[in-house]
């Protein structure tokens, strides 16, 4: 089998290659003087081929289009997005707009398709391909494990992520929970832990994604004034977009943990096992 990584996954290629013991393909990527993107894979393709690339940017959804025309003589072609652009808007909010998730798997043509903890996982029926999301929190999970943490506690930031908390915690004998909105009055909410107190206790704050980083920060802020010992950041998708990180150390983060999904400097946690293991499994 060979192994390509696209622009954006480049490191997490090469680390699938190695658990695999497969070939990893050099590609050649550049730009013409009009800004086109220009792909060409170096070297013989096998007969099995797997693409690693997330589609952070525009470019790196064409980067990956591109790659999956170059291998179209293959026998079977596998496409790992580890994080796919476009997928918030999974649905039409307002009368006229796209779905752009569909748009975006509409475009992609494979024999399996993996993404890493996508927004929504119906956004997979809209693959013309066998498609299948894998979880990537275990691993998070794993390495807040061997942390030297104060009486742990991973926390959601609301009840729509705290599958993310338990799949993270719970094979670890970690505590889980998320934080709870109770209106007080017209214009008083309180936000605290929904069965737990943090008191004195290290706490993760876990979600899928980090974008601008705003509610997270706001987040920091309310857990040390109720009394956590340190407030550390945990996600699959590091986005971090603008001046997010610096908004998240002065909220008062003690660190963030995040995968490399997308390659950043706080992608201490590898995705490639869980590729590696749903690629043996095809």
């Amino acid at each position: 089998m060979n192994i390509i990584g696209g622009p954006a996954s480049q490191l997490l290629a090469g680390r699938v290659s190695k658990l695999l013991n497969a070939d990893l393909l050099v590609s050649e990527f550049r730009k013409f003087p009009d800004g086109e993107l220009y792909t060409r894979i170096v070297g013989e393709i096998d007969t099995e081929v797997t693409i690693i690339q997330s589609t952070v940017t525009d470019s790196d959804l064409v980067s990956l289009l591109l790659l999956i025309d170059a291998c179209c003589d293959t026998d079977r072609l596998n496409v790992i997005i580890p994080y796919m652009g476009y997928a918030r808007q999974d649905k039409k909010f307002k009368d006229g707009e796209p779905i752009s998730a569909r748009a975006v798997a509409g475009a992609i043509r494979a024999d399996n398709v993996f993404t890493i903890n996508i927004h929504a996982e119906s956004i997979l029926d809209h693959f013309d391909a066998k498609a299948a999301d894998l979880d990537a929190t275990p691993a998070i999970g794993r390495y807040i494990k061997n942390m030297e943490l104060k009486d742990p506690l991973v926390i959601a930031p609301d009840d729509g992520a705290v599958v993310l908390a338990r799949n993270a915690s719970v094979d670890l004998g970690i505590e889980y929970d998320f934080l709870d909105k109770t209106r007080l009055s017209g214009d008083t909410v309180m936000i605290k832990p929904k069965n737990l107190e943090v008191r004195g206790r290290d706490v993760i704050i876990i979600d899928d994604i980090i974008s601008t980083g705003g509610t997270m920060a706001e987040t920091i802020s309310l857990l040390r004034s109720q009394g956590a010992n340190e407030v550390y950041l945990a996600c699959v998708h590091p986005v971090l977009s603008g001046n997010a990180v610096l908004k998240l150390l002065k909220a008062g983060t003690k660190g963030i943990i995040a995968t490399d999904t997308i390659d950043r400097t706080v992608s201490v946690v590898s995705t490639a096992a869980v590729i590696a293991e749903a690629i043996k499994n095809i």
